[in-house]
């Protein structure tokens, strides 16, 4: 009697464990089709997931630079005005370099505004995975390109 109980157990026990074992190719294991994957690398049914579609370059400021020319002018024509005080006694020689330091003061203050404010601004184009489209304008876009899966979130794409 003994022999048939445990039998019996092993049995029961063997039924329970087959009902949990899946086959590799399986859809209800935890391989690349499981749960929450639709099996293209993004999760399913995500509201703010989509594919990159597009990317156009925009030039970062279309307004035109004032500030930083009119500020290195006033201080390269200050500093010059201070070095030809003490280098030289001819009113002409002052005033030329004034004008040049007023001129290099000017290209500096330029340049200057451009590596600050500059860099480009990128429109990218997202077609979310239920049918809408959006545009985001962004100044990154390291790791994104056409085909990309990205989530959107804070008016960003992001890939992932």
């Amino acid at each position: 009697m003994k022999t048939g109980l445990i039998g019996t157990a092993v049995l029961a026990a063997s039924v329970a464990l087959a009902g949990c074992a899946t086959s590799p190719g399986s859809s209800s294991g935890y391989g690349n089709s499981g749960y929450g994957n639709s099996g293209y690398g993004r999760p399913a049914n995500c509201y703010d997931c989509g594919t990159v579609t597009r990317i156009d370059t925009i030039r970062g400021n279309s307004n035109p630079n004032v500030a930083g020319p009119l500020i290195g002018g006033v201080v390269g024509a200050v500093a010059a005005k201070e070095l030809a005080r003490r280098n030289t006694d001819s009113e002409g020689r002052r005033n030329v370099a004034i004008g040049a330091g007023a001129i290099g003061g000017a290209v500096a203050g330029n340049a200057i505004q451009n590596r600050t404010e500059g860099g480009n601004v990128y429109n990218v184009h997202v077609r979310m995975q239920d049918g809408r489209t959006t545009v985001l304008s962004q100044g990154d876009v390291s790791g994104l390109r056409e085909g990309s899966n990205v989530r959107v979130q804070n008016g960003q794409a992001y890939a992932y």
